[in-house]
């Protein structure tokens, strides 16, 4: 007998519409809650699955395996956590809905009308854990094929490493200043916020990596410089004035670079082996940044798995240039949050009551209005030593 996907009114299945696209970052910014997204993302990584978790789409319809057990991947188990239907390993049919066409998902398949379109494995929370054991256990793997990158990537970059060949003239000034770049990675969001007052005082130059630039203007800030291969930055993002750096590979590949032409934005080009967010600091620091904060950045092998990387040589030996001027302030939002207790609530609300009696005070308003409140205390005063049996001695004029 089949399990229907029911809504939780339990109501009979219904139809609902679907948002198609390959890359998931550019489908989270459109779907909307109770939609279905039809994406093919082999391990589907973290901060994929947290962007679709904000938008609340009734399932998720994976063409690939959500997880392959190359590696321990978060995506799969963030969806189920938040209630979200998914099924993956649909194949290459899934593909060919159309956007804003109608399904129908009833248990592991797939329904357009009366059609099966496509039918894989409906995921549960005891599968994922299942899976994200086996995933552990090969982390060896991934360990040596790090190792071997490593080797390789010295081997192409030493000289953009140690003497800074290839980094583009830009028209940004960094020299003596701080720098801030910005990539859309974990806790992105709430440490930006952690930062604003670091912002507001120190004016550091904003560098925004490809949707970082959009977390920056969503902070209240503008990007200075926009940098790399602009997949997921937004066009608003790309015309808010900052300069723009297209990260491209060492071939002159530039994947970002049809999309700002088509724009007609000034640009420059960045050939480079690492990633964006390495490109940017060595740009900063070839350029003269007294210190480099990074936000967002990717540094653990697990990170660098779910961004499809084959191995963080990058990242490994961008630190080992730039380590004296580096700060990096992933995480800083879990590490310190403002505390204000009760007893400091209550004196700051009696100071600001003080403070309004005295201002009142100071005013021919506020002394008559204090004259009249006194003489109803005298009065009440009086009435409480009748009570007691005393005699009233205090005047009431």
């Amino acid at each position: 007998m089949k399990r229907f996907f029911r809504r939780s009114s339990g109501e009979a299945p219904a139809s609902m519409r679907v948002r198609v696209d390959e890359r998931t970052k550019r489908l989270a910014r459109r779907i909307e809650q109770g939609e279905v997204a039809v994406i093919d993302h082999a391990d589907l990584d973290r901060v994929a699955a947290e962007s679709l978790v904000v938008r609340k789409p009734a399932a998720v319809l994976n063409a690939a395996k959500s997880s392959t057990g190359r590696y321990p991947n978060l995506g799969p188990g963030i969806l189920l956590d938040a209630g979200i239907v998914l099924i993956d390993d649909l194949g290459p049919d899934i593909m060919t809905l159309k956007e804003g066409q109608t399904v129908r998902i009833e248990d592991n398949e797939v329904y357009v009308g009366d059609e099966l379109i496509a039918q894989g494995t409906r995921q549960t929370s005891e599968l994922n854990e299942i899976a994200m054991q086996e995933a552990r256990d090969g982390m060896s793997t991934q360990i040596e094929a790090f190792a071997a990158n490593t080797m390789e990537y010295l081997a192409r970059e030493r000289d953009l490493l140690l003497n800074g060949v290839g980094i583009p003239d830009v028209k940004t000034e960094f020299k003596g200043r701080h720098m801030l770049v910005v990539v859309r990675g974990y806790h992105y969001k709430e440490d930006l916020g952690t930062l604003k007052t670091y912002i507001r005082d120190f004016h550091p130059v904003l560098v925004g990596v490809d949707g970082g630039a959009d977390a920056i203007l969503e902070a209240g800030f503008k990007p200075d410089m926009i940098l790399g291969d602009m997949d997921s930055v937004s066009d608003k993002g790309l015309a808010c004035g900052a300069e723009i750096v297209v990260h491209a590979y060492r071939d002159g590949t530039a994947p970002g670079l049809e999309r700002v032409q088509r724009l007609g934005l000034s640009h420059v080009i960045f050939p480079a082996t690492g990633t964006s967010e390495d490109a940017a600091m060595l740009l900063g620091d070839e350029k003269g940044a007294s210190l480099i904060v990074t936000l967002g950045t990717h540094t653990t092998l697990t990170e660098f798995l779910d961004k499809g990387r084959a191995g963080m040589a990058s990242t490994f030996f961008t630190r080992l240039v730039v380590g004296s001027k580096l700060v990096d302030a992933k995480g800083v939002s879990r590490l310190y949050r403002t505390r204000i207790s009760s007893w400091q609530l209550f004196m700051l609300a009696a100071a600001g009551l003080l403070a309004i009696a005295l201002a009142l005070i100071m005013t021919p308003a506020g002394q008559a209005f204090m004259s009249i409140v006194w003489v109803h205390i005298l009065d009440l005063v009086n009435i409480l030593r009748g009570w007691l049996g005393m005699a009233p001695n205090v005047p009431t004029t």
